[in-house]
């Protein structure tokens, strides 16, 4: 549950493709520098997004309502001060009004069954360089 389905695009999207992702993704990458977000920020909206996407149809028009929604979602869970989401709204041009992000929000919390958690690449990295730091420290075996 906690990782998105490797063919999702193909089999459950009909009206979302590779490309709009990858556009949505740009763009939550520039969203997430505007506000100064931190890495597992956009690493955790991207998982929403995609595990969002494996099991729910939904048409292009509501893909970048689902990115900031996700984003709001993962700022709450991670940041210290989360932007609020009229700050959300307004990234979209105004796009969509607050009830429709907090409709959103709900929908993909419930979807996820509030399971928030989810290993990043951040948090693969920073085991990997402390078992080498560990091995480094202790071990001779390069000699």
């Amino acid at each position: 549950r906690k990782r998105p389905s490797t063919d999702f695009l193909e089999t459950i999207q009909k009206d979302v493709n590779p490309s709009m992702r990858a556009i949505l993704i740009d763009w939550l990458v520039e969203v997430a520098e505007e506000y100064r977000l931190v890495p597992d920020t956009l690493y955790l909206t991207v998982n929403y997004i995609d595990r969002y996407l494996s099991g729910n149809e939904i048409n292009r028009q509501r893909l970048q309502l689902l990115g900031v929604a996700c984003m709001l979602i993962a700022a709450k869970y991670e940041e210290i001060c989360a932007p609020q989401v009229e700050e959300f709204c307004y990234i979209t041009d105004n796009t969509y009004f607050k009830d429709e992000v907090l409709d959103m929000e709900a929908s993909v919390l419930n979807y996820l069954k509030f399971e928030m958690t989810a290993p990043t690449a951040k948090c693969f990295l920073r085991r990997f360089v402390r078992a080498a730091q560990v091995c480094d420290e202790g071990s001779t075996f390069a000699s």
